[in-house]
């Protein structure tokens, strides 16, 4: 799906991860691991079109797909008066137009995303007096109503608790069972361990690619 080619990311020219050579195929979950500072995020917004490489670049196999999105919490701006179904139902605006608005089908697949995340009863409720892993969940069900063939999500699981953590984890891995490509910016090395079959870390001046073996 992507193939890394001499790719190096950072900010305003000035490098931060190394030079970046691999291939993420269709269908792959793929764990982003590293210390703090080795450009974890900043390959992922690479990979995402937010910021262009330094050097290098980045080869798509046919079209780019639509990417889902998760950024990290703290990026994000929790003041606006919107409730968590107007958050989410953001996740169907790319397939509606701009004249018929959302349709029936549309409206019960974001009652499905959010029970799917335990937020229905929360449907109403203005996003400023969601709990940290209440708003993650939240964005969660965004991604889920896009049903996107690539997500990238950075930092998912940090700032919210372990019964959020565990739902947000098994949402992934349907996810790539269902056939959508995953990566996703991660510290937790048990659980990349436990549930990642692709593994990329970076340091400062490499970057190891590794695949589970099948037991």
């Amino acid at each position: 799906m992507i193939e890394l080619q001499q790719l190096v990311a950072g900010y305003s020219g000035q490098p931060i991860t190394p030079v970046l050579n691999h291939r993420i195929d269709a269908g792959s979950m793929t764990a982003i691991t590293g210390a703090n500072g080795c450009g974890k995020s900043t390959l992922l917004k690479t990979l995402a079109g937010f910021i262009p490489p330094v050097s290098g670049g980045l080869c798509w196999s046919g079209k780019r797909p639509v990417i889902g999105w998760l950024a990290q919490r703290h990026a994000l701006e929790a003041q606006f008066p919107v409730t968590v179904r107007d958050v989410v139902s953001m996740g169907g605006w790319p397939g509606i137009s701009l004249f018929r608005g959302f349709n029936r089908t549309m409206r019960l697949r974001v009652e499905s995303a959010l029970d799917r995340v335990g937020l229905l009863a929360l449907a109403g409720t203005t996003i400023d007096e969601l709990s940290g892993g209440q708003f993650q969940r939240m964005l969660f069900a965004r991604v889920l109503l896009q049903r996107a063939p690539l997500v990238m999500l950075d930092e998912p699981f940090t700032g919210v608790d372990e019964a959020t953590c565990e739902v947000l984890m098994d949402l992934m891995l349907e996810m790539h069972q269902q056939g959508q490509t995953l990566l996703a910016v991660l510290h937790d090395s048990q659980r990349v361990a436990r549930h990642f079959p692709q593994v990329m870390r970076l340091d400062t001046v490499s970057c190891e690619m590794t695949q589970a073996v099948p037991a």
